[in-house]
């Protein structure tokens, strides 16, 4: 970034490509690193949190930086691809400095910290954050009503102060358009404290979307700083095969009190899907798939698959069933896959076109059996019966392969150590 051009606000590079000299694409920004100084001196920015395309992060200095515009980092060339550990000198620009609670200097006011701007010094490398853009007032539900500036380093102070309240607002608008297994991936990377307070402030249905690709330790960890009655809520809207693995990883005690504190009918899915052994087709099914009535047609079928929360496993096919439409359903009938819902016309009853030449899983079918199962029908689902026909759930390829994978490698896909 050349002498005298314009400061950037560091909300604008969350995600932002990196790139090398040649225009490839190295990986992305996702945090600054700077280290805070005495009095009232702004802080030097040390470099950026950059996620490889192995989802590693490493820190790139800001001395290797040769360019900020346009959306994109420029870097000198080669990267050191070591994993990033945070010093305790450092702090984290995105995951610490926003939303913190801070004075005015002149008029001793509350405001809470919206963004901050970065710099490079004149005729030299060094960067430092030279602005801050603050909201007046306390925070908390009237803080979009207070008056937003933005003011230099030095007329705010609080930043060096440990806060145990700090929001989440701004750091979540940030990251707003990322996939859950990326925005889990930012939280995994926060500390315990920032961690809760990011969760605390999403919504039920991200924060469950999100807990579904972190780590058992991480899931663990921010359900058990959730108010009781907000984690039943949460695990009421994650996938019911995922709440169960989840619970299961909890007390005894703790994981009847939170069935308790569920929906009845959530808890009831939850508890039978606990019933069966985990490497079992009834332990990694969900009790959520698309179930149709015979007298359904194409056009329902399709009304069906479109909807937005369904994972692409789940859509693939729907599965024909006689009343109950709710898992354990009437006697199974059979399945529909996508490309045939395609291929007829939409008013064509799915049971004229139903495929029951495929033997259905037995919910204690072991693992082993159920990868051999999709692998030789070429299916990303199958349906789970039980012995009288009733439908009881589907086991989605995405399951099989969470089990399939080392116990840890969700861990290790984000801790990847520096060797690869």
């Amino acid at each position: 970034m050349a002498a005298g051009a314009p400061r950037v606000f560091v909300s604008h590079l969350a995600g932002v490509p990196v790139f090398d000299p040649n225009g490839d694409q190295v990986g992305r920004v996702r945090d600054l690193v700077a280290m805070l100084r005495v009095g009232r001196r702004p802080p030097r920015l040390l470099g950026l949190v950059v996620e490889v395309i192995s989802r590693r992060r490493i820190f790139l200095p800001m001395t290797r930086v040769t360019g900020v515009e346009s959306g994109q980092v420029i870097t000198t060339g080669v990267l050191n691809m070591r994993r990033f550990e945070q010093r305790p000198t450092e702090r984290l620009v995105l995951g610490e400095l926003l939303d913190r609670r801070v004075r005015l200097v002149e008029t001793g006011e509350e405001a809470t910290v919206l963004d901050v701007a970065i710099q490079q010094l004149p005729a030299r490398r060094d960067w430092e954050i030279d602005k801050v853009f603050v909201r007046k007032g306390k925070g908390g539900a009237l803080r979009r009503k207070g008056e937003t500036l933005t003011l230099e380093w030095s007329a705010v102070t609080g930043f060096s102060l440990e806060e145990h309240g700090q929001g989440a607002e701004s750091l979540l608008a940030t990251f707003e358009q990322l996939r859950p297994a990326d925005l889990a991936n930012v939280l995994h990377h926060l500390s315990p404290k920032r961690r809760a307070e990011v969760a605390a402030a999403l919504d039920d249905d991200r924060l469950a979307d999100v807990l579904e690709e972190l780590p058992d330790d991480d899931q663990v960890e921010i359900l058990g700083k959730l108010k009781e009655e907000r984690a039943a809520d949460v695990l009421e809207a994650m996938d019911p095969d995922d709440a169960a693995d989840l619970l299961s990883e909890l007390p005894e005690e703790d994981k009847e009190r939170l069935l308790m504190l569920m929906r009845p009918d959530d808890a009831a899915d939850v508890r039978r899907l606990m019933s069966y052994e985990e490497r079992t087709a009834g332990g990694l099914m969900t009790t959520e798939p698309i179930v149709l009535r015979p007298d359904a047609t194409v056009a329902d079928a399709l009304a069906r698959v479109r909807q937005a929360d369904l994972s692409p496993a789940l859509a693939a096919q729907v599965y024909v069933c006689r009343p109950p439409d709710e898992t354990p359903t009437g006697k199974f009938l059979g399945t529909v896959h996508f490309q045939r819902l395609l291929r007829d016309p939409p008013f064509t009853l799915v049971s004229s076109i139903v495929d029951n030449d495929l033997p259905p899983l037995s919910p204690d079918t072991q693992l082993p059996a159920v990868t051999s199962y999709l692998a030789a029908y070429n299916m990303v689902a199958a349906p789970v019966v039980d012995e009288s026909g009733s439908l009881l759930g589907a086991v989605t390829v995405d399951d099989v392969l969470d089990h399939l994978l080392p116990e840890d490698w969700r861990e290790t896909e984000f801790e990847e150590s520096a060797h690869g």
